[in-house]
């Protein structure tokens, strides 16, 4: 990096960049940053910012910025409301305004604006049905209105203005077709050529100084094509080639056009291509020379299935074709061992190296390290990738979440396990389940997937008639496995999905069990619900149920604003409900599943770190029971800021904040014991079994709970926040913490505890409590990341094996990264350097040595019986 400048910006909107061409000076060419109604210059050198200038008029929004070629003028095109239309030339050196122009369009704009010539705009209106020719004429504007449909035929579907050709050429795509419209003045607009294909358009490209070409990439069936034409001829096609694609990846995007010159002086051409999966191809000479799945840069959620089981028989075809590549691998490691092998022969050694590795492997292992990875992406698509070396076993894009004809964009939301059937009893495949909606508003009908696990093969899907506003997976499970879901709408209405009667039944009988809370940042409130057995609107959906409101927690807005809320992974296993401390006593953990954390902050202190002083900012802690809604614990932080990141795990909180007394992160424990079975340390009491350990935990009545909290200094900033997961949850805890830096840093839950002390006793050593300071140690061996970075870092997952000791880490952003963490060490199994040949030779040796002892041993009785 050579410079980096940040800009502060009163108000929140998109953000625009625009690079000046200065032929003069090519080296020190400004870059025009727009933010809100303010437009900065700042130097490409070193970043320095050379002038800014604010815009008076009320709620202008810049949507253009264009440089005049002849003059250092700069023309700045905005919108202030919906029909107002400003248009302002700056000096590019000073920033100063030369002139200004305003004009109000009827029927308002929709925000899209291109410069059709040197003082010509193309505006698309409101309704998207007709466009705006405007022209500016030093401080006065003037207009004419012209209907899409005169001049495109059987257009439909959502109509948006594409980036600028060149010559007054403006493309313009609807939902089937992109036209080439020819700008003639003010008089209006002319369709030069058109697309009847879905199809996307590039930028001009500049060639010679004669003509600029552009790129156009349609589908044509289970092709793709990619042509080439010349700005100043349209009917001159340089290239039209065909390309061959994988169907997952959908639609056409994006097209950049980048051109080459070839061995015989002519110019060739190649396209970057961006799909509608967010996949990357790079197209050339009728091929793809390369494909990126970017669309894993944008992960909205992951999850983990097992692999499938070996199977034991194997059929004579699979003998016969495994002895003939045994046979082949060997004939080509033989000829790599003599040097004698070709390149595309070491490429296939490497990659036999690989398939053959254990690690690699489609089967599970009896340690379950080997499993998919199963991660939704942005665009709706699922992808599988094997945990040995990341490769993608499988993809799907989601026919239900792709973009419909009117323009919709649905937004994939969750993916849940959904059947995972025993292996030894049931021959299915387990599944999983998709939950999206079907645009990107919160009250869009919502859709549902069921995928195969093992080859992503869509075997269900189905659109709803009502929103999805909160997904609450249960730990119930009806006669095939399935786990059932209840899926809540705007409407505060429960459905029961999968949609059978045995699922139903199941679910009755523990409907009067079932509780959720919901946490509404926008209105700062938390509720908890109970369910009914029918809905208010629908009496005849037997699979909806009606929500009652049990209790509600609703804060001051003008003194707290929630921040985070956190609870319990329902998957987590706890090992034991006891700890015993230094002296020999028994305290017992509350390990309520029903627990939940809320922090909130001040409102001023919800800004920026730095945006509110020490004594107006505060953040407040609580723990609250989500079936009674009854706070358990609360804490106040005065002097202390947001961003909060929490993690919850089975009796204890962490959270991370910024402390604006000392100025430094603060990291925050919160420890809740259970003292209604305090009394439980009675041996005679256990013996005769008159103890309340095994009586089922209750929300009812009001639990006796004491608390232990500490807080410690912490030197990163973090991005998120994980909780390491073992199988029987026996193995020490870790925190995983995403830094600021785009690493993972692995903490032991030691020096979270809160009982530590200045000076602990021998008996608080010996049972591991760590001497108090006011910082926590970051130690460099503790990067789970080493020196990697994984770069806009935003979750991290922690998956349990089989293998107690052992947890799989998970950790995405723009970068993937996988570990596995023994956070314990390897307590439960061999090191991979363990000597097995040492361990044989002592076995050999010893059995030896016994063997002949014994001989001695016969003889020497043999003798003493002879005597």
């Amino acid at each position: 990096m050579i410079w980096e400048t940040n800009i502060q910006t009163s108000t929140s909107s998109k953000s625009l960049l625009h690079v000046l061409s200065n032929s003069k000076v090519v080296k020190d060419n400004l870059v025009l940053v727009l933010a809100g109604q303010w437009i900065y210059a700042v130097s490409s050198i070193d970043g320095v910012i050379s002038w800014g200038k604010e815009f008076t008029l009320d709620g202008l929004e810049i949507k253009q910025v264009v440089q005049s070629p002849e003059n250092d003028i700069v023309y700045v095109v905005g919108i202030a409301g919906s029909s107002k239309l400003a248009v302002y030339q700056l000096n590019a050196k000073t920033g100063e305004i030369v002139k200004d122009a305003q004009e109000s369009l009827p029927d308002g704009l929709c925000g899209e604006i291109l410069l059709g010539s040197s003082n010509v705009l193309v505006a698309l209106d409101e309704t998207r049905s007709a466009l705006f020719i405007v022209e500016f004429k030093g401080e006065s504007i003037s207009y004419n209105k012209v209907q899409i449909s005169e001049f495109v035929q059987d257009f439909s579907g959502t109509v948006k203005l594409l980036p600028l050709m060149s010559n007054g050429i403006i493309a313009l795509q609807s939902s089937s077709t992109v036209s080439l419209l020819k700008l003639k003045g003010m008089d209006g607009l002319e369709v030069i050529h058109s697309f009847d294909q879905p199809a996307s358009v590039s930028d001009a490209l500049t060639i010679t100084e004669k003509y600029e070409a552009f790129a156009v990439v349609q589908h044509v069936g289970s092709q793709i094509e990619f042509i080439v034409k010349v700005t100043s001829d349209l009917t001159n096609e340089i290239i039209r080639e065909k390309v061959d694609i994988d169907q997952h990846r959908g639609s056409v995007h994006k097209v950049f056009l980048n051109n080459y010159v070839r061995t015989d002086k002519s110019h060739g051409f190649r396209a970057l291509v961006v799909m509608e999966d967010h996949s990357i191809l790079l197209i050339q000479q009728g091929a793809v020379v390369w494909s990126r799945e970017d669309g894993l840069a944008s992960i909205v959620d992951v999850m983990a299935s097992e692999l499938p089981v070996e199977k034991d028989g194997v059929s004579v075809a699979d003998v016969e074709h495994n002895l003939f590549e045994w046979l082949k691998g060997h004939v080509l490691k033989l000829k790599g061992t003599l040097m004698l092998a070709s390149v595309d022969e070491l490429a296939a050694i490497q990659a036999l190296r690989v398939r053959s590795s254990e690690k690699n492997k489609m089967t599970r292992d009896h340690n379950g390290f080997r499993k998919l990875l199963i991660v939704l992406t942005k665009a709706g698509k699922v992808v599988a990738l094997h945990t040995g070396d990341g490769r993608i076993i499988w993809s799907n894009l989601l026919p239900s979440l792709r973009a419909s004809k009117s323009g919709e964009m649905p937004s994939a939301l969750r993916i849940y396990q959904w059947q995972v059937p025993h292996h030894r009893v049931m021959r299915e495949n387990p599944s999983i389940l998709v939950v999206g909606r079907s645009g990107a508003s919160s009250v869009a009908p919502g859709v549902l997937c069921v995928l195969d696990s093992y080859s992503g093969e869509e075997l269900n899907s189905r659109s709803f008639d009502h929103s999805v506003a909160q997904i609450i997976p249960l730990t119930l499970k009806d006669s095939s496995e399935q786990r059932l879901h209840l899926i809540v709408d705007s409407n505060s209405n429960a459905h029961l999905y999968p949609r059978s009667l045995d699922a139903l039944n199941s679910f009755i009988s523990e409907m009067s069990n079932q509780y959720f809370y919901s946490v509404d940042i926008q209105k700062n409130a938390i509720r908890g619900y109970s369910l009914q057995k029918s809905c208010d609107f629908n009496s005849d959906d037997t699979y909806c149920f009606s929500t009652k409101l049990l209790w509600s927690i609703i804060f001051p807005s003008d003194a707290e604003r929630i921040s985070v809320s956190e609870a319990r992974k329902m998957n987590e296993v706890v090992h034991t409900q006891a700890k015993i401390i230094a002296d020999q006593d028994v305290m017992y953990k509350y390990l309520s599943k029903n627990l939940i954390f809320v922090a909130t902050v001040s409102p001023n202190a919800a800004g920026e770190i730095g945006s509110a002083a020490p004594e107006e900012a505060s953040l407040v802690a609580y723990l609250i029971d989500a079936v009674s809604g009854r706070i358990l614990h609360r804490v106040t932080h005065h002097g202390a800021q947001g961003p909060v990141h929490a993690v919850v795990s089975e009796n204890w909180v962490v959270y991370h904040y910024f402390n604006l007394r000392a100025h430094r992160f603060e990291i925050a424990v919160i420890e809740i014991y259970d003292q209604s079975r305090a009394d439980n340390k009675d041996v005679l009491k256990l013996i005769l079994g008159k103890h309340n350990l095994s009586a089922p935990m209750t929300s009812y009545s009001r639990p006796e709970v004491m608390v232990k909290s500490q807080s410690y200094f912490f030197t990163h900033s973090v991005k998120a926040m994980a909780v390491t997961q073992t199988a029987k949850g026996i193995t020490s805890k870790q925190l995983l913490i995403g830094t600021i830096g785009d690493q993972v840093l692995a903490l032991d839950k030691r020096f979270l505890d809160p009982r530590r002390s200045l000076n602990p006793t021998q008996q608080e050593k010996e049972e591991g409590i760590i001497p108090l300071t006011d910082s926590l140690p970051i130690i460099p061996q503790s990067y789970v990341t080493h020196t990697l970075q994984v770069e806009a870092l935003r979750g991290i997952v922690s998956i349990p094996a089989k293998l107690e000791s052992t947890t799989l880490v998970f950790t995405y952003g723009v970068d993937l990264f996988y570990t596995r963490l023994a956070p314990s060490r390897t307590y439960d199994s061999l090191t991979d350097e363990f000597s097995y040949a040492l361990l044989l030779i002592t076995i050999v040796a010893l059995v030896a040595a016994l063997f002949v002892t014994w001989i001695w041993s016969e003889k020497k009785e043999l003798r003493d019986k002879w005597r």
